[in-house]
């Protein structure tokens, strides 16, 4: 008999609030293997990220998806101060790992890495953490599309925007991204392209897509991986099935770009400046771009 359930992640994580779809950490381990180290990032995104903040003067950075801690490291390698967040302790155990093994490092022990929840941002840093806001704000690699929308009316979302808004300082920035989710919509495939790593493996995504009243609700990737490989380096302790390792499940929310960024700009106000990247170009230089990135500068009085 065939499945009738329709599981919208790696079976393990947990359904209730922002879902840590790596709980059962087979899939963080897939997901750490598959991106790599920090020797991955492409050139184009390292440039255009340490080049963007360092324009900008930004010193301290708060990165609420920090995952494995790989974008974290590069900015602290860089001379960043840098404050890491995930709410998945599966994912974040590869981050505390680097920092104890380079803790000799003053940047890396003084590196700040804990566990939060996006809705709950604020009161999971605290004023002595949040203190007067920090110089830039990430949620890159397509991180914030995990919050779905569980409401219908975006609820959820905007509450999280508006905690990502209270910890940039005035003057700040907030980056964040998302996928090209207007291509995916209407033809119905995502492309394996991924700017932000050059990953070794093959990969094919199947795209599943989960309408509600008529309305796009989820959009549901399953990447097929070759990572026999790596997998075979690891230890016991580490090891799952050849099924398992070659082939998890992730759910996205389907974030238009014209809808995602009306919600941007009313979380932040008409006086602050928002500018869109479509895979680190200016959006007239390319055409259909993988990755939308959005800069918004928080107003300054």
């Amino acid at each position: 008999m065939a499945d009738s359930v329709f599981h919208t992640r790696s079976l393990g994580t947990p359904a209730e609030g922002l879902r840590d779809q790596y709980a059962d950490g087979k899939a963080a381990r897939v997901w750490e293997v598959f991106i790599g180290d920090k020797n991955s990032r492409t050139q184009h995104y390292k440039d255009f990220l340490v080049g963007l903040l360092r324009r900008k003067g930004c010193r301290t950075v708060l990165d609420v998806a920090c995952g494995t801690g790989i974008d974290s490291i590069m900015l602290l390698e860089e001379g960043f101060k840098v404050t890491s967040l995930d709410a998945s302790d599966k994912m974040l155990k590869y981050a505390l790992k680097s920092r104890w093994e380079r803790r000799r490092e003053k940047a890396f022990d003084e590196w700040v890495i804990e566990e939060a929840n996006w809705l709950t941002l604020t009161e999971d840093l605290g004023t002595n953490m949040l203190n007067e806001g920090f110089d830039a704000v990430l949620c890159l690699g397509n991180s914030f599309a995990h919050l779905t929308d569980s409401t219908g009316d975006q609820q959820d979302i905007r509450l999280a925007l508006n905690n990502f808004k209270k910890c940039v300082k005035p003057g700040g920035l907030l980056l964040i991204d998302h996928r090209n989710y207007d291509y995916i919509l209407d033809l119905g495939y995502t492309p394996s392209k991924c700017i932000y790593y050059n990953s070794e493996h093959t990969t094919e995504i199947v795209t599943s897509v989960l309408y509600v009243n008529g309305r796009p609700n989820l959009v549901t990737l399953d990447y097929l991986l070759d990572i026999s490989d790596d997998w075979n380096k690891s230890d016991g302790d580490n090891r799952i099935n050849e099924d398992s390792r070659s082939q998890f499940r992730l759910s996205y929310y389907p974030h238009r770009l014209e809808v995602f960024k009306d919600m941007l700009q009313d979380t932040f106000g008409p006086r602050s400046t928002h500018t869109i990247y479509g895979d680190f170009k200016p959006l007239e230089e390319i055409e259909d771009p993988a990755f939308y990135i959005h800069v918004m500068e928080k107003y300054q009085s």
